[in-house]
């Protein structure tokens, strides 16, 4: 009897020790899961934010502006234009007259 009351203590201390370790897993994973959540709603949150930005600077003011200070470019004039005349299947340079057309 005793040799069976022995067993039976094995058996409960055992059993005992991995329901402790699976508690503590559980919660490890469940901290876990916490950060990576929090971690994806601050990404979510980066992203829409940065959604935003970019509409914002894509607006056509925005792009002229930078078009015209950063690139150093200006809006086309018939003064400016160059057109092209094709000959023989060649394309040859026109030269840049005022008010010529194609």
């Amino acid at each position: 009897m005793a040799r069976l009351n022995f067993v039976l203590l094995l058996a409960v201390l055992a059993s005992a020790l991995y329901l402790v370790r699976t508690q503590y897993e559980s919660r490890r994973l469940y901290v876990e899961l916490e950060r990576a959540t929090a971690e994806a709603r601050k990404i979510e949150m980066d992203n829409e934010r940065l959604q935003v930005e970019k509409r914002a600077q894509a607006t056509p003011l925005k792009v002229e502006k930078v078009a015209k200070e950063r690139l150093q470019m200006r809006t086309v004039t018939p003064a400016i234009t160059q057109y092209v005349t094709y000959k023989d299947g060649a394309a040859a340079p026109a030269a840049a007259v005022e008010g010529a057309k194609p």
